[in-house]
């Protein structure tokens, strides 16, 4: 068989010399947990924008639902079944999960505002520098139409 010559400007790869054996895979060894961790992280801010996004999308449908009621205590109720329906309906679990809903201008033309905290685990996740848990609240507020009838009580 005849060899074949590399043709002109082009190169052969270097072998690597004695040396040099194994030095990939000490790279590796160097870089790999490296790629380990910033996963993580990104696991772990991943979880962390999602509770955000479902708590604040959880305070918007509360005061929604508080603002169509006609009493009050009516709308405490609807503002906390909204909240926890939310919130399950994304598959968040909230260790502690509290709905505080201000209905002091609770009138024709006023407004109605909920407050949503949850307690957001994260030792599911197995990270060693990651806290237990992490608390996120948001709060949202949502007009009461003005031509619409009101019962104070």
């Amino acid at each position: 068989m005849r060899a074949v010559a590399p043709r002109p400007g082009r190169t052969t790869p270097a072998r690597p010399g004695p040396g040099e054996r194994g030095a990939a895979l000490a790279e590796l060894a160097v870089v790999a947990p490296l790629l380990v961790v910033v996963l993580l992280s990104v696991v772990f801010a991943g979880r962390l924008v999602q509770a955000e996004g479902q708590v604040e999308g959880a305070a918007r449908d509360a005061a929604r639902a508080a603002s169509v009621r006609r009493t009050p205590a009516a709308a405490v109720a609807a503002a906390r079944a909204a909240a926890g329906a939310t919130l399950g309906d994304a598959r968040l679990t909230c260790g502690g999960l509290t709905v505080a809903v201000d209905t002091g201008r609770f009138v024709p033309g006023g407004g109605v505002s909920a407050t949503v905290t949850c307690t957001v685990p994260l030792a599911d996740l197995g990270l060693p520098w990651a806290p237990g848990s992490l608390e996120r609240s948001a709060t949202a507020a949502a007009p009461i139409e003005p031509f619409r009838g009101v019962e104070t009580g």
